[in-house]
């Protein structure tokens, strides 16, 4: 059976050419990059291009600002801890309550640890309120992070304008871009971010590699201390198969950033309309006009996520659900309960995710079955009913009657 890979906000397939790329280095240039005769010097040649074309997708400024991480956790753990290691004075923290819980869980733990964090929300359409956030930001905060594009929904954050707003109070900024490096431009010459989070998976390079943009002179504090590799700021051999995979992974991102962005929005806008056309009682969750291009989570009401999953994995299609079950009991994305999505849509709730390898094909599998999967299971739920009609006039956001 053929698989309609439609989640990749989760993961994506590794492109045939960073594959091709890394093979080398699993083999014949084995050296290793810190050592001083040549057979390693091509090695470090080879991370020296990698770091450029990183430097090149964010728009910075200097190569040297790309730290190489092991993944996007990793990068923003570095970040946060090395701005409340830098101001140890400082013991506020401010971030959303739709952040990945690889900045939510971590400042949670350092609320346990005395920390003062301030979760700011975000309105029924998943934008930031930015007055809140100006008075949350004061002089004794050590760092404000936020996400660049929220995973679940796709909506971007002005995080250039927060940047600002940080830095006017004295505050470091950090922007976890996992989600929108190589789908939207980022120029980090033209911002004021002090750091910003990448993770190869996420744009076609493998797992177990990230980077982490550092502007040059922002106080930084290693997070792994040990040898001098990363210019002193993240010790540990260097991974060179991995870096080499996401540094072409990069370049192949921003060299296909317009053309293939408008194609993949194309695909997603095609299969969000034909949906709300086929299936009643749809909502689109997030800022239709201020998102990501490959990203749409919409939700289908008096059903439950997980089931529409299993029965679109039955005919091979893949894609993820903005709620968790765990233990038999039914949570809704913290993403969408912080939008304040009725309970109804908010179970029932799918994000499809997009790539430059997905087709037209791939589309009209999924509008060909989706219809039915919606239907039978609404048959079957307690909470079913026919609700509104279909609309075939957009993709906005739309309630039953």
């Amino acid at each position: 059976m053929k698989t309609i890979y439609l989640d990749n906000n989760a993961t994506t397939r590794v492109a045939p050419e960073v594959a091709e790329a890394m093979q080398p280095f699993f083999g014949e240039l084995y050296g290793n990059a810190s050592s001083m005769h040549a057979f390693g010097g091509q090695v470090q040649k080879a991370l020296d291009a990698a770091r450029g074309h990183t430097a090149a997708l964010l728009g910075a400024q200097d190569t040297e600002e790309i730290i190489f991480t092991s993944c996007g956790s990793e990068s923003d753990n570095t970040a946060i801890f090395s701005a409340i290691r830098a101001f140890p004075d400082k013991r506020h923290l401010v971030t959303s309550r739709v952040e990945h819980p690889a900045v939510m869980n971590t400042l949670r733990y350092l609320q346990a640890q005395g920390y003062r964090v301030t979760f700011l929300g975000v309105d029924g359409n998943g934008n930031l309120n930015m007055d809140e956030l100006e008075r949350a930001v004061g002089f004794d905060t050590a760092l404000v992070s936020l996400m660049h594009a929220n995973n679940e929904t796709g909506v971007i954050f002005p995080v250039e304008r927060a940047a600002e707003i940080a830095k006017a109070k004295g505050a470091l900024f950090h922007t976890d871009a996992v989600q929108s490096a190589g789908k939207i431009p980022l120029d980090m010459r033209k911002s004021a971010i002090d750091m910003l989070s990448i993770s190869g998976h996420k744009l076609h390079a493998p797992k177990g590699i990230g980077a982490l943009y550092v502007r040059k002179g922002t106080p930084f504090v290693p997070f792994m201390m040990g040898g001098h590799q990363e210019h002193g700021r993240r010790a540990g051999t260097e991974n060179a198969p991995y870096i080499v995979g996401l540094g072409k992974a990069c370049e192949l991102a921003l060299a296909n950033l317009g053309a293939e962005n408008a194609r993949v929005k194309g695909l997603r806008d095609r299969l969000e309309s034909g949906l709300a056309c086929k299936i009643s009682n749809t909502r689109i969750n997030g800022d239709t006009a201020n998102r990501l291009p490959n990203t749409s989570n919409i939700s289908f009401e008096y059903v439950e996520g997980e089931a529409i999953l299993l029965m679109l994995s039955d005919f091979g299609i893949a894609a993820s659900s903005g709620s968790a079950c765990t233990s038999g009991s039914l949570e809704p994305s913290h993403v969408l309960r912080a939008m304040g999505v009725p309970f109804t849509f908010a179970h029932g709730s799918i994000r499809f995710s997009l790539s430059v390898y997905n087709t037209s094909d791939d589309v009209d599998f999924v509008l060909s079955k989706m219809p039915a999967i919606i239907e039978r299971l609404r048959e079957i739920s307690p909470f079913g009913k026919e609700g509104a009609a279909p609309s075939c006039k957009g993709t906005g956001s739309r309630s039953p009657a």
